[in-house]
């Protein structure tokens, strides 16, 4: 490898990503909106975590960030933060919550989503993402019934959450909702390329190069291209709904990832689609999705799914209070 393939140095693409919902104790939510919350008091938060807004877009029910570090959806009762390399994701969450309570009307957490996979370099993170147990310590701190589950092989390809346990009486999101997350490694070195300044002079043409606009025809799209390399873009799609694609290009710590909540009965079309653009090597998927959501059916569908030169290594299927999870790891089969 020569130091023109190195691009750049190292830089973890692996993602801290977390979603909370919130609600009010009297039930009457109708005034109340996270979107209250001002931007100086958002930018101030990101701070927090080493990050900065470096392009917005919205639409009639969500507002959505490209940060310096992945992305921040914000909507009416739904906050989500996702951030890569060396940030510290986890000291927003009590100050978060201040503002939630002093802005938006509302004045409890309804349910909260922390995840990310295993760090390639670990040893690189700073408190108090140094390792899962120390950030279980944080979020124990702050939230009652918290429960911490470790997916994967541990000595290998992992995936943390932490969420709620709440009492059996405990209602939960009752909107239907899902997500599904993508996570891409050891890519093919040629596409890696487009998401480079050497090769692509702005986002727009990266986009379009490498077929990420036909993900989902239509969709509105917010890009940005870093100098010398990396790649971010959200998407916004109507309903609320979005997507998010995140891109370290590096030979040497190659990763994407993708996520989005829109609404499907089956998404094996849509990875066949992400394996066409992306060719990784080895990817993990999730797939969270409530009873009251159109892909309630992903864990029985997922032990049907097949992608063309892959094998499923890994399937562990979880039944929580609200929601159902599907984890997978596929790797390419031998040629």
């Amino acid at each position: 490898m020569n130091v023109e393939d190195n691009y750049c140095g190292f830089f973890e693409g692996t993602e801290k990503l977390l979603e909370m919902w919130f609600s009010c104790s009297d039930g009457d939510m109708e005034d109340c909106d996270v979107r209250k919350i001002p931007r100086a008091a958002l930018e101030s938060l990101l701070k927090l975590v080493k990050c900065e807004i470096i392009s917005f877009k919205k639409n009639e029910q969500i507002d959505a960030y490209v940060l310096s570090e992945s992305s921040m959806f914000v909507s009416k009762s739904r906050f989500i933060l996702k951030t890569c390399g060396s940030t510290t994701l986890l000291r927003a969450v009590q100050p978060l919550l201040y503002l939630v309570q002093e802005y938006t009307g509302f004045d409890e957490v309804l349910d909260i989503f922390y995840s990310r996979k295993n760090f390639i370099r670990p040893e690189l993170q700073l408190q108090p993402h140094t390792s899962f147990e120390d950030e279980v310590g944080v979020l124990d701190g702050l939230f009652e019934d918290g429960a911490a589950y470790c997916l994967g092989r541990v000595n290998q390809d992992c995936w943390y959450l932490y969420t709620l346990n709440p009492p059996d009486n405990f209602v939960g999101v009752q909107a239907p909702d899902q997500t599904l997350e993508v996570i891409m490694q050891q890519l093919d070195s040629k596409i890696m390329r487009i998401f480079t300044k050497k090769v692509c002079s702005t986002a727009q043409e990266a986009t379009h190069r490498s077929g990420i606009d036909m993900l989902f025809p239509g969709i509105v799209i917010d890009d940005f291209l870093f100098d010398p390399c990396g790649y971010s873009m959200n998407g916004l799609l109507k309903g609320g709904y979005y997507i998010t694609i995140h891109i370290t290009p590096e030979p040497h710590c190659s990763y994407v990832s993708f996520e989005t909540n829109a609404p499907q009965e089956s998404y094996q079309d849509l990875i066949l689609g992400l394996m066409k653009t992306f060719n990784p090597g080895k990817f993990t998927m999730t797939v969270f999705a409530n009873k009251a959501s159109v892909a309630a059916n992903a864990p029985s569908e997922c032990q049907e799914c097949h992608f063309k030169n892959y094998q499923r290594k890994e399937l562990q299927l979880c039944e929580f209070k609200n929601y159902n999870l599907t984890y997978a790891l596929f790797a390419k089969a031998p040629s």
